[in-house]
């Protein structure tokens, strides 16, 4: 049986034939393959050739997207290091001390267990991490907001309030660590992670010396 052919005079396109995306929906799918495979290998171990394959595109079609993997990189980890300070950041609507630090720690866990690939990606060591663009850039701009919060709270407490950045830090990167930690074992389950990391730092944060000393400076 003869094909019918279209009012131009052309072949229908065959049903199963690839559509063409656009330059941004290229654009997004290239990116979306950047992040899985960076999750996967890390940096150094993600080639082009691998991004193009799975997209079944041309290396010259990346290249013309993001100049390079360099580039492709900076997009995703830019893209990650987003989305988890807004996660953070939004999730901070509580007015005590002790809630901000529950939803803190949540927030952080809830993006691990949703966005598995971008933690990843954020966590993995890579020479092109800058002070500007990575998980401690993250770390940093949340534990400055805990700062302030921390500061407060010191001042009502009789302590000194100069010293709530370096709890800030303290705090943030002991969730940051479980977190890294919980990635890989999941259990027990979240709320719990969350729970036991408030109660060790509530409970130390209410029962602050003013002025500790060490313990084994003082036998001296």
């Amino acid at each position: 049986m003869t094909e019918s052919l279209s009012a131009n005079g052309a072949a229908p396109a065959k049903t199963g034939s690839r559509v063409r995306m656009s330059a941004a929906q290229r654009r997004e799918q290239l990116i979306a393959i950047g992040r899985e495979l960076f999750a996967e290998r890390g940096f150094d171990a993600t080639s082009i050739e691998e991004v193009a394959a799975r997209a079944k595109v041309s290396k010259p079609v990346v290249y013309e997207h993001f100049g390079g993997k360099e580039g492709l990189y900076a997009v995703v980890v830019d893209r990650e290091v987003r989305a988890l300070l807004d996660r953070i950041t939004n999730a901070l609507t509580a007015g005590h001390p002790h809630e901000l630090l529950e939803q803190a720690a949540l927030a952080l866990l809830d993006y691990i267990e949703a966005e598995t690939d971008g933690f990843r990606v954020l966590v993995r060591e890579s020479p092109l991490m800058s002070a500007t663009g990575n998980f401690s850039s993250v770390l940093n701009d949340v534990a400055h907001q805990v700062e302030h919060i921390l500061g407060a709270e010191f001042k009502t407490r009789g302590y000194d309030p100069k010293l709530a950045e370096l709890y800030s830090q303290a705090l943030v990167g002991m969730v940051a660590l479980t977190g890294r930690w919980w990635l890989e074992v999941r259990k027990p389950r979240k709320d719990t992670v969350a729970a036991h990391l408030v109660n060790l730092a509530w409970n130390g944060l209410s029962h602050l010396e003013a002025k500790p000393a060490l313990l084994t400076r003082r036998m001296k």
